[in-house]
């Protein structure tokens, strides 16, 4: 078998038991094939790809000095996980990332025991690692935990709150900082590998104890100028003294690229005794061993389908522009007029279309990094001075700074403006990707005016809504992928605010839309029409504040009223249905009936097939208005319920 086989020491491990298993002088070989298998797998997937390039030997090493999964190992955010699934038997499977009923391309709980704790979101793993340290040490553990977080990871201010946590405790905890892109590390080789397996020893660190305990013999401000001097020492040689202020032990740099430096470090740290938190920085390089990825500006960080030799994206040819370029290239049309406005973004300028904003203009595009609580309050602090700020951020990345955008934006009332990205069902990035919420937990809000373009003209006309509305916060929502196709305005008009409109006049069903599932609305209404049951469509453009006339007279002249939404419970529905039920309107007889989001959480997979998994598809507002009439739904006649 092996014979005529790529990868025939890959073959022999399925699980990292049988890697263990191996001697050191093969897992080079192991590293380049693995490194082979996870390019060939995402050249038929797609996915992240330059991230667990990164972390090939990294992931070999950890798995073979460490006893997963008893020992934990945590990986923050995840995206770089796919070398780790290959080794923790999800080699069969590995083809079928986030593909619809596959692997996730990020850890998973549910999936495997060798993923201890779900991630997407980044910064994580410090605080979640020092939970399961000191569970491990009330019950009486001796396992290891190790929290993998890179070093883009380490913006995010949650990191520094858990290193500063873990710091102040005597839990035996391994970080190991994945140093692939802010080059905060001095250079690496062979001087330091050796200072790093120095330090990480046992008899340098017994010596140091014994030096430590001889110090607690001496008064306080001995004891104190002896740990900072030692402190200082091994930070003059191997840089580091941030992590030795939050009270981690630091090891390094070392190359995490070279088995012989990663190996004797992680054996050092596993077979040491010693209390409190230790930090090992690995220096690692995106995309390595991939020229393509090497050479490309992003590393290859997230990829479509590709052809290995040439590296070459298979990208369908766009039928109509996506919305987030539609909200980039409108907002520098504003900002072309309207010196006031600014552009924030959080780690994603690309993501969020803000990387061509701040090509044009640079003093007024920010990037603030993994920070989203800082980047809303900067917002704010940015309008109470006149400025008029675009917070341009993914709805659930968007989740982190809820405590800022309710104390420091809604409370007084300024006028940042939330472009919220991955509005609904996002496709493979899944369930911790999807834009489930943001119309919910800002509805509560008061004074808030939220908004959700059906396609991508109303998008350019709702940005220059938002520009105008200065004086209080306002959202609008958009989808991931392309627009519908529609006409485009040359530029964008301000629209009556709270006002919807009717785009289709019917008189026995009518289907009141927020946002894209406008189209779905009005398919639905032909099918309705085609069956003898006059429908009326309406997009309501505006969840806060509610178009109260045209809902009272949807409500009055038609029998049905059918709401839809990508959203969950607790949205635009429930503004809809509370303001019916104090107006009376359920009193004489309304069928009023939500469609939203259901409350499950859905995996990955097309985006078509989430919508259809999660009923809000033309069929299902079809099936809906049947049974509200009392139909049997589905039928390729009407026929009416018995009793109907």
């Amino acid at each position: 078998m092996e014979g005529g086989s790529k990868t025939p020491i890959l073959d022999r491990v399925p699980t990292p038991e049988e890697l263990r298993g191996l001697s050191e002088d093969e897992l080079p070989q192991l590293a380049d094939e693995l490194r082979q298998e996870v390019i060939d797998a995402v050249s038929q997937t797609g996915g992240h790809l330059g991230a667990g390039l990164g972390v090939v030997e990294l992931s070999v090493a950890l798995h073979y000095i460490f006893n997963t999964p008893d020992d934990r190992l945590i990986w923050d955010v995840s995206h770089q996980c796919y070398p780790h699934k290959i080794l923790t038997g999800r080699r069969d499977r590995i083809r079928t990332l986030r593909q619809g009923g596959g692997l996730s391309g990020f850890t998973s709980r549910k999936e495997s025991a060798y993923d201890p704790f779900g991630a997407a979101h980044s910064s994580t793993s410090i605080s979640a690692g020092l939970g399961y340290a000191v569970a491990r040490d009330l019950c009486g553990g001796r396992n290891n935990v190790i929290a993998v977080i890179g070093d883009g990871a380490m913006s995010a201010g949650m990191a520094y709150e858990a290193m500063n946590n873990a710091g102040a405790m005597d839990s035996r905890l391994i970080v190991i900082l994945n140093d692939n892109d802010m080059s905060i590390a001095p250079a690496v080789g062979a001087m330091s590998a050796y200072l790093s397996r120095t330090i990480s020893s046992w008899p340098y660190r017994s010596m140091r104890h014994v030096a430590r305990e001889l110090s607690r013999q001496f008064p306080k401000p001995f004891q104190k100028a002896a740990a900072r001097a030692e402190e200082y020492a091994r930070g003059l040689l191997t840089g580091g003294t941030l992590f030795e202020e939050l009270g981690f032990y630091y090891v390094g740099p070392i190359d995490g690229h070279n088995l012989d430096h990663l190996l004797p470090v992680l054996k050092n740290v596993r077979d040491d005794d010693g209390d409190g938190p230790i930090l090992i920085h690995a220096v690692t390089q995106k995309g390595k061993g991939y020229p393509p990825a090497e050479g490309a500006a992003d590393k290859y960080h997230g990829v479509a389908k590709f052809d290995v030799v040439t590296g070459k994206q298979s990208k369908p040819t766009p039928q109509a522009p996506q919305y987030t370029k539609v909200y980039a290239n409108t907002l520098v049309q504003e900002a072309e007029e309207d010196e006031r406005i600014v552009a924030v973004t959080a780690a994603m300028p690309g993501g969020t279309g803000l990387d061509k904003f701040k090509a044009r203009f640079p003093d007024r595009g920010f990037d603030v990094g993994i920070a989203e609580q800082h980047a809303v309050t900067f917002c704010a602090g940015m309008a109470c001075e006149g400025m008029r700020p675009f917070a341009s951020i993914y709805s659930t990345f968007l989740q982190r700074a809820y405590d800022q955008i309710v104390h420091d934006v809604a409370i007084q009332q300024l006028p940042v403006r939330f472009a919220i990205d991955r509005a609904g069902m996002v496709g493979a990035d899944g369930v911790t990707h999807q834009g489930s919420y943001d119309v919910t937990y800002l509805g509560s809000l008061p004074g808030f005016v939220l908004m959700a373009p059906a396609d991508e003209a109303e998008l350019v006309h709702m940005i220059a809504t938002a520009v105008g509305i200065d004086d209080r916060p306002s959202a609008l929502r958009y989808p991931r992928g392309e627009g519908v196709g529609v006409e485009m305005p040359e530029r964008g008009q301000a629209l009556e605010i709270g006002k919807g409109r009717v785009v289709r006049e019917g008189t026995k069903v009518a289907v009141l839309s927020y946002g894209p599932r406008l189209h779905e609305a009005i398919r639905a209404a032909d099918e309705l029409g085609a069956r003898g049951l006059s429908t009326t469509v309406a997009d309501a453009r505006f969840a806060k504040p509610l178009d109260h006339d045209l809902i009272r007279r949807l409500a009055a002249e038609h029998e049905v009223l059918i709401t839809v939404e990508e959203n969950a419970i607790g949205g635009f529905a429930a503004q809809v249905m509370q303001f019916l039920a104090g107006a009376g309107m359920f009193d004489a007889g309304l069928k009023m009936r939500p469609m939203t989001l259901p409350d499950v959480f859905i995996d990955h997979g097309k985006p078509e097939e989430q919508y259809e998994q999660a009923g809000l598809n033309a069929g299902h507002i079809v099936d809906t208005a049947l049974r509200a009439l009392g139909y049997n739904a589905g039928a390729a006649t009407l026929t009416q319920k018995a009793g109907a």
